[in-house]
């Protein structure tokens, strides 16, 4: 696991009117000048700061106003619901988090566990006057300092994916693709089914419950053959294949004090990919209008910020390759250590979040080498899914793409980041996941924040990626603390390719 935080820009809560021209940014795309910020900008600024008492007095007001847009209705509803669930996230007070930590560390001092926390181990907010942490701060402190993890009384076992380190299924890809000169290669055919049960009663009897339960998308040369097999209940609608975030659509009616489960199994062939990249053949993309959009900013998570340029000048200096520009931001972002997220829809900007945390998971750290990315005028993009093994390790799990002339689009996943060679392997492995990618995942989106066919009618649980799935009923969204999901697999003979 890495644990050295260089660059990263330590959280401190900023002032209500940084926050407020943030918030505006991050509304409108660009600086707000004199302007004053919309309702819906100042109720995200006030949340930003922990202010919720006055957040949710200034979001009252503001619905009261006549003539409100029911989108403006719907955005300050929404920032509502995040203050819940931020409390559902933030949930441990000194005292709670301090025992949590002497379950690991039973002689743990407070001076000790104050000078972890000054120095931003333990992710915490200020809310209305009471600092709260980060439900899960304690198991992230461990990952993000050595000296924490080395005061253990029971060091934890690894639960890395095996794909984390370099092994036999990286170099059998590398030595396909330089032999037959495909980039494609390596494939495994696996039968996955996704099993989603709703608490008893989280929704009356008789209510119709609502699933989307997420299904791979159909990607040529990365993913293939993707086939239904069966549903619980059956007959599931499949989104098309031109979906963003693709799912399988599914209805049942709720039973008193029975647990609702829905369910989905699918089939697919999945490639490893490998492109050999020469940085010397590597040159500035052309930006067609395809193009364009993947150099671009989209607020609120992608937005160029006067701290990520700086970051971006003191990690790429000099340098004018497109190739070695992103092998920089790519090491530099994988020096970000990894630590367990809070839930997506409670961050205003995760990119920034990212930069200023100095840690993050999986989601985070793609979505701060995108914009890191794009910054440079090198387009990026998303994808995401679910990631597994030829043992039990199974996982959500983000990555992306980036396109480098003359090779086109290729996959990069920073949070598996550069492995670690040995005698006898190339070098060249060391990059394998800068333009290479295992046969051990499944895409279900290429895209962030994208609706969902049939629509979603109302919040949705995560509003940035979709790999658990979402429910909803008549009268409301349900939020992930009413239900719970699992992925059981199994890897069957790869059959022929076809079409190709």
């Amino acid at each position: 696991m890495k644990m050295a935080r260089p660059f990263m820009i330590l959280r401190t809560r900023r002032a209500l009117p940084a926050a407020l021209a943030l918030a505006c940014l991050l509304a409108v795309g660009t600086p707000c000048a004199s302007t004053a910020p919309s309702p819906v900008q100042h109720a995200i600024a006030l949340i930003d700061a922990g202010q919720f008492k006055s957040a949710d007095a200034d979001i009252t007001k503001a619905l009261a106003e006549p003539g409100l847009p029911a989108s403006t209705r719907d955005e300050l509803l929404f920032q509502r619901e995040r203050m819940r669930r931020i409390l559902i996230d933030f949930t441990l007070d000194a005292d709670a988090a301090k025992a949590r930590i002497r379950k690991q560390v039973p002689d743990l001092s407070d001076a000790e566990f104050t000078r972890w926390d000054q120095q931003g181990l333990l992710e915490h907010m200020v809310i209305d006057g009471r600092t709260l942490y980060f439900k899960r701060a304690p198991n992230n402190l461990f990952l993000l300092s050595k000296e924490a993890a080395a005061r253990r009384s029971k060091p934890a076992p690894s639960n890395d994916d095996p794909m984390e380190t370099l092994n036999a299924h990286h170099r059998a890809a590398r030595a396909e693709s330089l032999v037959t000169h495909r980039t494609s290669v390596t494939p495994n055919h696996v039968r996955v089914t996704e099993t989603v049960t709703v608490d008893a009663d989280a929704v009356p009897a008789g209510e119709t419950i609502r699933a989307w339960l997420p299904f791979p998308r159909e990607l040529p040369g990365q993913q293939e053959q993707v086939r239904l097999v069966d549903s619980q209940p059956s007959g599931a609608n499949v989104a098309p294949a031109a979906t963003m975030q693709r799912t399988a659509y599914l209805e049942r009616k709720a039973e008193a004090g029975k647990p609702t489960t829905f369910a989905v199994t699918y089939e697919l062939t999945i490639y490893a990919q490998y492109h050999d990249i020469d940085a010397n053949k590597v040159v500035a993309a052309k930006l067609t209008p395809e193009l364009k959009p993947f150099v671009e900013e989209r607020a609120p998570h992608i937005v160029f910020t006067d701290d990520l340029r700086a970051f971006s000048r003191k990690v790429v200096g000099d340098e004018k390759n497109p190739y070695r520009i992103a092998q920089k931001l790519f090491a530099a972002v994988d020096q970000i250590p990894w630590a367990g997220a809070r839930e997506y829809s409670t961050i205003s900007n995760l990119s920034d979040y990212t930069l200023h945390a100095g840690h993050g998971d999986c989601g985070e750290q793609t979505m701060l080498l995108i914009t890191l990315l794009r910054l440079n005028g090198i387009p990026a993009r998303w994808q995401s899914g679910w990631i597994f093994s030829d043992g039990k390790y199974n996982n959500i799990h983000d990555w992306g793409q980036l396109y480098l002339a003359p090779y086109g689009w290729v996959p990069m996943d920073v949070t598996f980041g550069q492995l670690h060679p040995g005698q006898g392997d190339d070098p060249a492995l060391q990059w394998f996941y800068l333009g290479g990618l295992d046969a051990y995942r499944i895409a279900f989106n290429s895209d962030f924040s994208q609706p969902f066919v049939p629509p979603k009618q109302h919040f949705r649980s995560e509003t940035v990626d979709s790999q658990r799935g979402e429910l909803e009923w008549r009268r409301g969204n349900l939020y992930f603390n009413q239900w719970d999901y699992d992925f059981t697999w199994q890897l069957l003979p790869v059959p022929e390719r076809t079409g190709r």
